[in-house]
């Protein structure tokens, strides 16, 4: 069966996950100078040592707006940034809006340079931690912003815009997207080729940086990296097709499904390096353990370890909010 003639069963982007540095710094940078949303305050707990784990987005948490970071600054773990990992956070703005956030990047201290990257007006800048970011000036991004931020709604952030795979080599990966996570090519751009899944445009792209000479990156948690991106599924039915799919294809390393309070995913290390993971949304969503006109006004604790909640946070730095 063609490409063409398969359902586009992984729909979109779901959230990016970044690890940073300290807690407060990554939660001032989203949502004061950014103006996301804090969507939801929470922790995991892969290993022993509990970290946050920080939700930013529009007023829901649509799938597709949500930037998630892991603080790291109280850990002293570094990152080493390089291939075999999403190299950068592209987010989605407004094209006539452009101008507006090189001026509020200035007046925010963070220095920005002006791009063009597959025909669109970029700003590019870094996360207080060094991670690379973008603003993509698109038009015709339909998903709403933040209605009460601090930035003007014609001017916000609507959500992500593409993953940017850095990749030593692309024809491994290109296979992996096409046959086993229903991409479609749709562009090139020099050195970076434009892949697009569901409905496509900004919130449903991935770009293959080809890089053979930069040297691989760590896996590991760490502060200044892009840990994985995620990718909106309809159904756990879906999310066990794309596994069965993957693994049929000879791309085995993929995890069990793991519930994620809010969500339930399943990871697989793509061949390029980059940590993928489809994702499943729970019907209630983020509203499943607060209202939702109460999102992100609490820290939230796993049931199970609710009862250790002063022990658990004293471990961490404490955050402002």
């Amino acid at each position: 069966m063609s490409l063409e003639a398969r359902d586009a069963t992984v729909l979109r982007h779901h959230h990016v996950t970044l690890c940073t540095g300290g807690a407060q710094q990554d939660y001032d940078f989203h949502t004061g100078v950014l103006g996301l949303k804090s969507v939801k305050k929470t922790l995991i707990y892969d290993g022993q040592l509990p970290l946050y784990h920080l939700y930013y987005g529009n007023d829901v948490g649509e799938e597709s707006t949500l930037v998630t970071s892991f603080p790291m600054g109280h850990t002293d773990r570094k990152a080493r940034p390089g291939s075999g990992q999403l190299s950068e956070l592209s987010l989605s703005i407004p094209e006539a809006s452009v101008g507006y956030w090189e001026a509020r990047l200035r007046e925010h201290g963070f220095e920005s340079r002006r791009a063009e990257t597959f025909g669109e007006p970029t700003l590019c800048f870094r996360h207080p931690c060094g991670i690379p970011y973008a603003l993509v000036g698109t038009t015709g991004d339909g998903r709403a912003p933040w209605g009460a931020g601090p930035v003007p709604a014609e001017h916000a952030i609507r959500g992500t815009h593409t993953y940017v795979a850095s990749v030593r080599e692309g024809e491994d990966m290109e296979a992996f997207l096409e046959l086993g996570w229903t991409a479609r090519p749709v562009a090139r751009d020099g050195a970076r080729l434009r892949y697009e899944v569901g409905a496509g445009g900004p919130g449903a792209l991935i770009d293959l940086a080809i890089e053979p000479e930069r040297r691989a990156g760590t896996w590991t948690f760490g502060e200044g990296a892009i840990h994985h991106g995620a990718f909106q599924v309809e159904s756990f039915d879906v999310q066990q097709g794309v596994t069965e799919t993957l693994e049929g294809l000879g791309f085995t390393d993929c995890s069990a499904v793991k519930d994620r309070g809010y969500f339930d995913s399943v990871y697989v290390r793509t061949p390029g390096g980059a940590l993928f993971e489809t994702t499943v949304s729970k019907p209630e969503g983020f509203a499943i353990d607060e209202a939702p006109d109460r999102l992100g006004a609490r820290i939230q604790i796993a049931p199970q370890f609710e009862d250790r909640r002063d022990e658990i946070l004293a471990q961490l730095e404490p955050l402002s909010f």
